[in-house]
């Protein structure tokens, strides 16, 4: 039995062997030019999971015999970068061309970490290959993604999967010592969804749940998944049931289990940019204003997250999700917001009073734009009674405030100055 993932012993080790990506690698693509003339500018591989960033930069490095330092976004600091640069100095020798220098998940460094990288790369000290699932534009700093080529990858194909199932199955050591009968492959592929490492891993489950001939098909996919769904799949359907989990824990005030989703996304390899912007849209649409308070910490925590990056991003993460899980609810702006739209949807000819019209001319004037608008802050309490929405709409409510105490406090004042108006 071999401990080492089935990607893994197939990872390929020449252009000749890698499957996808035929613009980048095909017989006239721009990596066979690379290697060819030895001459590697500095670049970042964009795409999603598992089609291959990786395997792609350690090809480029074993081809031109290039030293490659690899540095994980997840794990390291601006400590971590500047120790590798100062190791790439000294390891360099004369006009031997420059080592390469592999960050995974670059999206993830934040703006100090990517500045730790811009003298070297200018310099020539190493030439950088970032691999990211997002989108670089936005993800990084412009000084630095001006000196880098951005190369995007398009999940496989269905036939590059079935190439990759059938290979795997006819030319890895251990499969081939088990008896594979494909049947289907809709559910298989469906599954992996272009990623080629989430095929391998269920070719991999399928391999464990049957002791003898291996069944390929949509119902032994499908059972063999449902048993295995401790897997968190930042991609697929993993991803998005565990962030619903998450949102409505904190929904329901259950801080324990919202901090358990939390650490599932962490350890799963999550993207702490997209967690930060779910707890931003759940500090307005779940808390709103029984704790106002909450989407200043939720904005806050995301800055933090661009700022600082992981693994330090955990504890704000933590800190806003228990914030949040154990602040006072209510949806009254989410709701007020939504009926209003579906009022406008279908009233979109409402005239705006004329006395709440600027008039910035003198015509306007004289047609009565602005005419009878009485100047709050002019009267006592700075508050008088006028009508603010268009004829057809007077009356109408949207907001309704919910049962927290700092909305009926303002439900109270709101009933003061109108009466009846909005009842």
């Amino acid at each position: 039995m071999s401990f080492i993932p089935l990607a893994e012993r197939l990872r390929p080790q020449t252009l000749d062997d890698y499957i996808g990506q035929r613009h980048l690698v095909g017989p006239d693509g721009l990596f066979r030019r690379f290697i060819s003339s030895g001459a590697v500018p500095s670049f970042i591989l964009w795409g999603p999971p598992g089609v291959g960033k990786t395997t792609l930069a350690k090809i480029v490095a074993k081809a031109l015999d290039r030293k490659m330092y690899t540095l994980s976004a997840v794990t390291s600091g601006v400590k971590e970068v500047r120790d590798v640069i100062s190791q790439a100095r000294s390891d360099r020798f004369f006009d031997a061309p420059s080592p390469l220098l592999f960050i995974d998940e670059i999206h993830r460094f934040s703006k100090s970490q990517q500045d730790s990288l811009l003298g070297a790369v200018e310099e020539g000290v190493v030439t950088l290959i970032g691999a990211t699932t997002e989108n670089p534009s936005f993800e990084v700093i412009r000084p630095l993604l001006s000196r880098c080529q951005v190369y995007t990858l398009e999940p496989l194909t269905t036939e590059e999967l079935d190439t990759l199932l059938h290979r795997a199955i006819t030319s890895d050591t251990l499969l081939q010592k088990r008896k594979f009968v494909i049947e289907q492959t809709d559910a298989l592929f469906r599954f992996a969804g272009g990623d080629a490492r989430k095929l391998l891993n269920i070719i991999e489950v399928l391999c464990g749940a049957f002791d003898n001939e291996i069944v390929i098909n949509d119902k032994n996919v499908i059972d063999a998944l449902k048993e295995n769904v401790a897997v968190y799949d930042k991609g697929g359907e993993q991803h998005y049931d565990v962030i619903s989990a998450f949102i409505k824990s904190i929904r329901g005030s259950d801080p324990q289990a919202a901090i358990y989703y939390l650490a599932r996304m962490i350890e799963g390899g999550e993207d702490p940019k997209f967690i930060a912007r779910r707890l931003v849209i759940s500090a307005s649409e779940d808390i709103g204003l029984a704790n106002p308070n909450a989407l200043l910490l939720a904005n806050a925590c995301f800055d933090t997250i661009s700022n600082i990056g992981m693994p330090e991003g955990r504890i704000p993460l933590a800190e806003t999700t228990i914030y949040l899980a154990t602040s006072p609810k209510s949806n009254s702006a989410y709701m007020a917001i939504n009926k209003a739209l579906e009022f406008v949807r279908t009233h979109n000819d409402l005239e705006v009073p004329l006395h709440l019209r600027n008039a910035p001319t003198s015509l306007m004037k004289n047609i009565g734009y602005g005419a009878g608008y009485k100047y709050p802050h002019d009267f006592p309490s700075h508050f008088t009674p006028q009508e603010y929405m268009p004829d057809k709409a007077t009356g109408t409510r949207f907001y309704t405030p919910a049962d927290n105490r700092r909305e009926q406090e303002t439900e109270a004042v709101q009933s003061k100055l109108w009466g009846d108006k909005y009842k």
